[in-house]
């Protein structure tokens, strides 16, 4: 027995694993919604994460670390920022290593 699909509708959706009331710490626009530099929710501005867990759409963080009075630091605590999952493992035992 064959079936032959005539036509069909696909309907898509998706969301950041972040909490729905987590919005971006500058523009202060939820993650689901756009930042002021993009025409579409998703639109080629990821959403990134720091290491001290402040999450920021990606034009948002650029602007403001391009900002020569940011100084490289989180807009929400002023901690150099790094992006969570990306440090050297040699830059995160020289830290320890240093603390200790």
């Amino acid at each position: 027995m064959k079936v032959k699909i005539l036509s069909y509708h696909a309907v898509a959706a998706w969301r950041w694993d972040m909490p729905e009331d987590d919005d971006c710490g500058i523009c202060r626009v939820q993650f689901d919604g756009t930042c002021p530099k993009c025409k579409f929710p998703g639109d080629d501005c990821p959403i990134i994460m720091g290491q001290c867990t402040h999450s920021f759409h990606m034009h948002c963080l650029d602007t403001w670390i391009n900002q020569e009075s940011s100084q490289g630091r989180c807009p929400m605590c002023r901690q150099v920022f790094r992006i969570k999952g990306t440090a050297d493992q040699s830059e995160v035992q020289a830290e320890q290593t240093s603390q200790s």
